[in-house]
């Protein structure tokens, strides 16, 4: 259950006085739930979907259990080298805050993923083989990440009872789980209702769970794979019940070289989150959200 909280606990949070703050819920620009006995409770999801559409600022986010300091703006660049700065000496809280204030500021997910994340991961994985860095800090940042994004996911909307669905993984031979977790977050924040299975899933287990849930779309991320031969059975094995369900196959990952593609069957490949993005609203289209100028209008 989301965390929820009083129109007060909001309002002296981002800094505007309660009855403004009521009459944004009453406008309908700030989602709230009512208790039993009548009274408004806003949950931590509506917030951040409120803050992000408007440009409102958390003043004190820390009364609505959030990092101090988040919802400023600042450069892409320096919030780059923050984050790889941050994960490279598991500096935990110091990731929450660059991160979290980006997105309440604006920065979508995708960006987050594609442009800090992904690369601040590369570099560090470089710096263990290289022995710059120690094995214990490629490990610790990938401890450290996953809690993000699992209290990203926290502050996400509920997805529609009719969002599209979606679902994927990494297979057998394939530890890696940041990218599939990224992916998951990064398609529920566009509104689909997302699962990742996981790593190291056998291809027989993800053909059961298409025929079974028969999502939209299914992913496969492939950070490293056991043999070309074994991938390419599994692929071949996953795209034929994606084929026969009506699922789209999107693939990607570091692991797949132009030639290693050429031998596989799916519907997209994407170099990026971006890409899956993409490719992910032509299958749903969904409707255009306001930009935050229309609703600072209706303030």
């Amino acid at each position: 259950m989301a965390r929820q909280f009083t129109p007060k606990q909001v309002a002296q949070a981002i800094g505007v006085s309660e009855s403004s703050l009521k009459r944004w819920c009453d406008k309908g620009l700030l989602e709230t739930e009512k208790t039993a006995g009548g009274h408004r409770r806003l949950t931590i999801d509506a917030v951040v979907k409120f803050v992000r559409s408007t440009g409102q600022q958390l003043l004190r986010p820390e009364l609505i259990g959030l990092v101090a300091g988040g919802g400023r703006k600042a450069t892409l660049d320096k919030q780059a080298a923050a984050v790889l700065a941050s994960l490279t000496a598991g500096d935990d809280l110091a990731l929450r805050r660059v991160v979290l204030e980006s997105y309440l500021g604006g920065v979508s997910l995708a960006e987050v993923c594609d442009r800090w994340l992904a690369p601040a991961f590369a570099k560090i994985g470089h710096g263990w083989e290289n022995g710059t860095l120690a094995v214990y800090q490629e490990r610790r940042a990938v401890e450290i990440c996953q809690r993000l994004l699992f209290e990203l996911a926290a502050l996400l909307p509920r997805p529609q009872r009719d969002a599209p669905s979606a679902m994927g993984g990494t297979l057998a031979g394939d530890p890696y789980q940041l990218a599939t977790a990224m992916v998951e977050l990064v398609l529920r924040d566009a509104g689909w209702q997302a699962q990742s299975y996981g790593a190291g899933l056998p291809a027989e287990t993800l053909v059961a769970a298409i025929e079974t849930t028969r999502p939209r779309l299914v992913w496969l991320s492939v950070s490293a794979f056991e043999s070309r031969q074994n991938l390419t059975a599994a692929v071949a094995l996953i795209a034929a019940a994606a084929t026969r369900c009506g699922t789209a196959l999107v693939i990607g990952g570091r692991a797949l070289g132009e030639d290693v593609r050429r031998d596989l069957t799916f519907s997209a490949y994407g170099d990026n989150l971006h890409h899956l993005l993409g490719f992910a609203r032509t299958l749903c289209p969904t409707t255009d959200r306001p930009n935050a100028s229309e609703v600072a209008a209706r303030l």
